[in-house]
């Protein structure tokens, strides 16, 4: 059994993450996206988010298992210091430490860049959702009643957060990614990774 590896993802991704993500918008109320973005659109996603923020991939031998990515949480210069993080699990490696580890490297690649505020949109309900964030430190803080419609039905948006830098009086300017030390970016990844299980693909 050998474990699963977690890396930065590159547009060359696009149809691993495609692959991952078009079954959730498709079957689930957990995307509010009504149609799944093409692998082209995928890239382009990722390509914009590695401007400024990490994309990462957890892998296994060539196989993508799952995905994190953090993206601004507003666009004007007073949230800058502010991230929406979003994970996503293949259906057959959840519940195997994919979405922990992600996030972990996630965290800290973050961290190190100098956000200060994390926060995590999730349509209700969704207890395994809820159950990872809160188990690595997210608190939930608000509740959107009724605000989407998907799947026949209207669902609840909860957001949940964590702090992860101090809210300092005169914060420094958050980092980019490409600002990063590339052994930093190694370090996080090479931690996150270390919370995988040894993989067995599900029989």
């Amino acid at each position: 059994m050998a474990t699963a590896t977690l890396r930065l993802a590159t547009s060359n991704d696009a149809p691993g993450i495609h692959a991952i993500y078009a079954p959730i918008v498709e079957h689930s109320y957990t995307s509010f996206e009504a149609t799944p973005p093409s692998p082209d659109e995928m890239a382009a996603r990722i390509e914009a988010v590695l401007e400024r923020y990490p994309w990462l991939v957890a892998e296994h031998r060539g196989r993508l298992l799952g995905y994190a990515y953090a993206t601004p949480h507003r666009g004007r210069a007073g949230y800058r210091w502010s991230a929406e993080v979003s994970v996503y699990v293949a259906a057959d490696a959840q519940r195997r430490g994919v979405g922990r580890a992600l996030y972990a490297a996630l965290v800290a690649l973050l961290q190190a860049q100098r956000v200060v505020n994390l926060y995590a949109g999730i349509a209700l309900p969704n207890a395994a959702s809820v159950g990872l964030h809160e188990a690595l430190g997210f608190v939930p803080i608000a509740r959107y009643p009724k605000v989407g419609y998907k799947a026949g039905a209207w669902h609840d948006t909860g957001w949940w957060h964590r702090s992860i830098n101090a809210h300092d009086a005169e914060p420094s300017p958050p980092l980019a990614l490409s600002d990063l030390d590339p052994l930093r970016i190694t370090e996080a990844l090479q931690a996150g990774a270390a919370l995988l299980r040894p993989w067995k693909p599900a029989s």
